[in-house]
């Protein structure tokens, strides 16, 4: 990858460069899930940290679950949802905007005061387009759009999946590289500097080379 081809992945619509990687350890929750959709979630979780440096945890000394995630049919529900408004303040005013948008997914990062992600909430609302999605595919995209902070663009034009020949939803291996790179323990937790990307493009080449 060239720094570039890199930069592209955190440069946002506006321009800004912009990269954040977790800098603590992830304590999941999930709600609106069945059982197999859960289990699903969770090792498509579990795949995608395991690309990083960061460790899985069963609470967050701070928030006691730092990444969460809910699944449901209905914006309004979220409205419902106990002392959510707590974690994401103007939330009643957020989810007029996402159903006037007739979004169907939205994801909100918190940061620690070095810009590194401390937590993230992820909202799915399940409509036609999302219930046509095999889980696999679903729950692995949004794990891997939860480890980074991705550019708005990142995805756009180019799926970060690809499907194995036994019908498995995988990461392309760019994509593989470049989390594990974002994770070199010598780079920051977090950068608006665009010569970020040259470092991590020459990690990446060395990579590849290996």
């Amino acid at each position: 990858m060239t720094p570039e081809e890199v930069e592209s992945y955190f440069t946002r619509k506006d321009g800004t460069f912009l990269f954040a990687r977790w800098g603590r350890p992830v304590a999941p929750v999930v709600f609106g899930l069945d059982d197999n959709s859960l289990a699903i979630l969770k090792g498509a979780i579990e795949a995608v940290m395991s690309l990083t440096n960061q460790q899985m945890s069963e609470t967050d000394p701070e928030l006691g679950s730092n990444f969460m995630f809910f699944f449901f049919s209905n914006w309004l529900e979220l409205i419902e949802v106990p002392n959510l408004d707590k974690l994401v303040p103007n939330m009643s005013t957020l989810v007029e905007q996402l159903i006037e948008a007739e979004a169907n997914q939205y994801r909100i990062f918190r940061f620690d005061n070095a810009g590194a992600i401390r937590a993230c909430f992820v909202f799915v609302r399940m409509d036609e387009n999302l219930m046509n999605v095999p889980a696999q595919t679903l729950m692995l995209s949004q794990a891997l759009q939860s480890v980074l902070l991705w550019s708005d663009n990142a995805f756009r034009n180019s799926s970060p999946l690809l499907v194995s020949e036994d019908n498995h939803t995988l990461l392309k291996p760019i994509v593989s590289n470049l989390i594990k790179v974002a994770y070199d323990p010598t780079l920051p937790n977090a950068s608006d500097d665009n010569s970020l990307a040259v470092r991590m493009s020459a990690r990446v080449k060395m990579m590849v080379s290996n």
